[in-house]
């Protein structure tokens, strides 16, 4: 996939020393809920402060006593009908601030603290690899030329991570007689490469095609057109890698949230592959693995016959979703995009990023952002939280994590 901004910025944030309060109604009268302190109006609604590492098992707690929470804040911030929420004093903050941080943000801070490969080829030196195979994605029926193409990198020490993009240099010069800049793509296979042994890495690239605006004359991209278009033994000059932003966290219990769009899906080939397909002793993926993949027409099911394979493989582990745009139609009667796929399943989606080692990542076109919002704006707001704010919040616990263009 091609990817203007790869470059990500890692944020590190100390989650688990804040504290949020959940607003419950409808605990059932039991000899646990008899025996808790937290302050109950004559609403009927029990007030709980939560430390954030103690979120989930809170909840699951509050389910077992029959009690439904209808808003999460965090704590000081003004509650329902202007009252301010309960405090707990500074001593009993520090007390319970003390504990070790969440597994999820420990080993989130150790993927991005060990040593990340960057820019070890740059554009003025790059890495000249050589083509071994360029594979077409798009079945008969299907839009477009999409293309798989893997390069041979036995010849330097140029290494990468799952998420991680590489640039491409397209041989040639532009109009103004300056060689050609390069273009980043999403890397989609694991750090041991297709052959697993660590000497290749691959692409999914598709050929930009389009109509010039003044002229109507068929224009096709540079860089893309030079890549679909390869023959194996061909050269091709890389830098990098690049990108921090989209990778996988080291956690085996993690539940990893992918929302894909065309070659967007490239990143998640690479993370599927590392999850499911290697097996690897440094990695045993044991959480849950979801891919929403909107595409066009069911020709257009980039790596469906291995998608699909793992996903029988790996029932319990993996859950592969489609948004065939052109042949399926949303709740509307309209066309079914990406966003209507996640405003279907926004519930789920929501109860599964209350777990403190969810992570959600979407990488393909823009425009689908605004639909995802959307989509899980109607569920939290039911549950009296703004989404905008939670997701800032994500954000900063580097749990949501997006590459667009």
């Amino acid at each position: 996939m091609y990817n203007p901004s790869a470059a990500g910025v890692t944020v590190n944030t100390e989650s688990g020393n804040r504290f949020f309060v959940y607003e419950v109604v409808g605990l059932r009268q039991t000899d646990e809920s008899d025996s808790t302190t937290n302050p109950i109006r004559r609403s009927g609604s029990t007030f709980i402060t939560v430390p954030y590492n103690r979120m989930n098992q809170e909840m699951r707690r509050i389910t077992r006593m029959g009690g439904q929470i209808v808003s999460i804040r965090p704590l000081g911030e003004e509650g329902t009908n202007g009252h301010t929420t309960p405090t707990v004093s500074q001593e009993q903050t520090h007390k319970e601030a003390q504990p070790s941080k969440p597994m999820t943000e420990t080993k989130a801070k150790k993927a991005k603290t060990d040593d990340i490969p960057v820019n070890i080829y740059k554009p003025k030196d790059p890495y000249i690899g050589k083509c071994v195979s360029n594979e077409p994605l798009v079945q008969e029926g299907g839009s477009g030329i999409v293309q798989h193409l893997t390069f041979d990198l036995s010849g330097g020490d140029l290494r990468y991570l799952e998420g991680q993009s590489i640039g491409i240099i397209p041989p040639g010069e532009d109009q103004k007689g300056k060689p050609h800049k390069l273009r980043l793509y999403s890397i989609a296979s694991t750090r041991h490469g297709d052959h697993e042994d660590d000497k290749t890495v691959s692409l999914c690239v598709r050929e930009l095609v389009y109509k010039h605006p003044e002229t109507n004359e068929t224009v096709k991209g540079v860089c893309s057109s030079f890549l679909c278009h390869l023959k194996p033994g061909d050269d091709v000059a890389i830098t990098g890698p690049v990108g921090k932003e989209m990778l996988l966290p080291d956690d085996e219990e993690a539940t990893v949230i992918m929302m894909a769009t065309g070659t967007g899906i490239a990143p998640f080939r690479a993370f599927l592959w590392r999850m499911f397909k290697e097996q690897h002793e440094d990695y045993k993926f044991k959480g849950l693995a979801w891919l929403f993949f909107g595409i066009p027409y069911s020709a257009n099911i980039l790596y469906k016959e291995e998608l699909e394979k793992l996903q029988a493989e790996f029932p319990d582990n993996f859950r592969l979703t489609y948004a065939i745009s052109r042949e399926e139609q949303n709740a509307q009667g309209g066309k079914m995009y990406i966003q209507d796929r996640i405003a279907e399943n926004a519930e789920e989606i929501w109860n599964l990023l209350q777990k403190p080692n969810a992570h959600t990542y979407i990488c393909g076109l823009k425009g689908m952002e605004g639909g995802i919002d959307e989509g899980m704006s109607a569920v939290t707001s039911k549950q009296g939280v703004d989404w905008f704010d939670y997701q800032k919040q994500l954000k900063k616990e580097h749990r949501w994590h997006v590459e667009t263009y």
